[in-house]
């Protein structure tokens, strides 16, 4: 059971929990913190936490808003760095650069596995990146098989994700992560949103996890769920630790028949450090060996493998999500058929002194370009950072996880604008020319639609919802298409304006765009182009250099900022 150190006279009166039907056989899944605390920036959120959990236990971490019991859970876990103290697995303590190994399984609240493709498709992609290098395709597919048999969702191996009931999802979750078959698991809230007969399936199974050696720790707020538990940890307002030992110790400690009561007398009597003092009284000072080193962990698979299992399954996920598949395709035909509408047949040819059309047309191809890439972008990452933070805690490489974004939209970015230059030519917006010239107009618009991509899934890594995604477009496109050159010459804007359109892929994109359409020529002939000056001089290939370092260097940042979000650390919000 949980090591209280508690008083003799007062471990003596308190009844014991009921053992498990099943014999706890596994050796490893020891927990201790040992002084645990945690900073949100000038406020502390958890004070001196300390406690010891045993192997094959059930623990359930409660106490009201703004406690801390999910800011604990993380730190015991792994996935969060505390702020003092320290925590140890099987009396190693974890490394604060460390991510946790393979016998650790964590279950968030959101979904970590992706909700468009059949069960049993999610678990076997699941699977290939997270069971060892090595292991073939049937092996992972046999771990799959089994563990949906063990969760009874065997007969639900076809249906979408989305289409399981909310008990079935989270046992889905937790599908995911016992592949491994980790010695500890931890779950943040797994009965939430569930009726109380799913909540009773769902507290049963992790039960059963118990009897066969797997420690279980997790968060929750339902009194029906911590009578289930083997040991409940009381926290109070601020993260102070109130108690810590049985379902039938705590109703003796706090005086109470009902836990929830347990809840109003923490709100209600004393302060939070109050409560700490007495439970620091109830018990006897102790702690735990400290070893040095790291959890023993699994190798995952090569990047290179990785890349593609990720490939295959983004482009699983994309052919099976229709609306994202619409908003894809629907995009680039809605520009073209606007593009059309806009301008004349033949506006290439000269019309007079005063037409300016070659030129606009050329920019609104080139925005196009970038727009395309951007959409693409902005969709990829925000909807499923859950699944990424876990499987980049279980060994994956988040420069796989990009490359394979890129790899995928890439081809759809190419037919794309393949498609808008062709039919632009068809309908007489685009002049007639050679195979080189639209070779090149393909190339330029290609080269600034991966930059686009790349800003976008940088977007996409940085913001924290779909609404924040949404934001994140208006404000990304506004200064393409104001310093991009073509609304205001270059060499017409103020400095700050010059200064920032040397940034702008857009305007990279354009000057390339106006270049293999020879529109240098129509600057020299027409007095209404002669304030684009030289925009349109120079050679094409330095700009598609240059739209190439752009995406280099968005694809690196998105890299660092998912890396930077996933690492253990005291920041976030609880």
């Amino acid at each position: 059971m949980m090591e209280l150190i508690s008083d003799p006279a007062d471990t003596a009166t308190a009844s014991s929990p009921a053992a498990p039907a099943e014999t706890v056989t596994a050796a490893r899944g020891r927990i201790d913190a040992v002084g645990v605390g945690q900073h949100a920036g000038r406020r502390q959120i958890l004070h001196e936490v300390s406690l010891s959990i045993q192997p094959g236990e059930m623990v359930a971490l409660v106490g009201g808003s703004g406690a801390g019991k999910t800011t604990l859970l993380e730190i015991l876990a792994g996935v969060r760095a505390p702020s003092a103290g320290q925590v140890m697995h099987d009396g190693v303590r974890v490394d604060a650069s460390a991510t946790p190994g393979s016998g650790i399984g964590y279950v968030p609240q959101d979904d970590i596995i992706h909700v468009e493709m059949p069960l049993r498709r999610t678990l076997q992609y699941a699977a290939r990146l997270r069971l060892p290098a090595g292991t073939s395709a049937e092996q992972a597919g046999q771990v799959v098989d089994e563990t949906m048999g063990d969760l009874d969702l065997a007969d639900r191996h076809d249906v979408p994700v989305r289409m399981l009931s909310g008990g079935q999802r989270k046992r889905a979750s937790i599908a995911a992560e016992l592949l491994t078959q980790p010695r500890t698991f931890f779950l943040d809230e797994p009965t939430s949103g569930l009726d109380p007969s799913t909540s009773a399936e769902v507290m049963h199974l992790l039960r059963r996890l118990t009897r066969r050696g797997v420690t279980v720790i997790l968060t929750t707020h339902e009194p029906a769920a911590i009578d289930r538990c083997d040991q409940v940890v009381f926290l109070t307002r601020n993260g102070y630790l109130a108690f810590a030992g049985s379902p039938a110790q705590a109703r003796q400690y706090f005086g109470v028949d009902d836990l929830a009561d347990v809840y109003r007398r923490l709100a209600n009597e004393g302060t939070p450090h109050a409560w700490a003092q007495r439970f620091e009284a109830y018990r006897l000072p102790g702690k735990p060996p400290v070893q040095t080193g790291r959890p023993a962990g699994q190798h995952s698979p090569g990047v290179v493998r990785q890349w593609w299992l990720l490939t295959r399954r983004n482009a699983d996920v994309l052919v099976r999500n229709r609306l994202t598949l619409a908003i894809l395709l629907g995009s680039p035909v809605l520009v073209t058929v606007m593009m059309s509408m806009l301008f004349q047949p033949g506006s290439f040819e000269r019309r007079g002194t005063a037409d300016v059309s070659p030129v606009q047309i050329v920019f609104w191809v080139a925005f196009a370009g970038f727009f395309f890439g951007l959409t693409y972008g902005l969709l990829q990452i925000v909807g499923e950072q859950a699944v990424f933070r876990r499987e980049y805690r279980s060994g994956l490489s988040a420069g796989a996880y990009v490359a394979a974004k890129i790899a995928v939209l890439v081809p759809l970015l190419i037919v794309v604008a393949a498609v808008l230059l062709g039919v632009l030519r068809a309908l007489d917006r685009l002049p007639a020319a050679g195979l080189a010239v639209y070779a090149s107009l393909l190339v330029t618009l290609v080269a600034e639609a991966v930059s686009a991509l790349a800003l976008g899934l940088l977007a996409s890594a940085a913001v924290s919802n779909s609404a924040q995604a949404a934001l994140a477009l208006p404000m990304l496109c506004f200064p393409q298409v104001l310093f991009a050159g073509a609304v205001v010459p270059a060499a017409s804007m103020a400095t700050p304006g010059r200064l920032l359109s040397l940034g702008l892929a857009n305007r990279y994109s354009f000057e390339a765009l106006g270049r293999a359409l020879r529109l240098d020529q129509l600057t020299r002939t027409l007095p209404t182009m002669r304030a684009y000056g030289d925009t349109f001089y120079g050679t094409v290939a330095y700009r598609w250099l240059l739209l190439a370092g752009f995406a280099g260097v968005f694809a690196l940042a998105t890299v660092w900022v998912l890396r930077r979000r996933s690492l253990p650390g005291p920041g976030g919000r609880r």
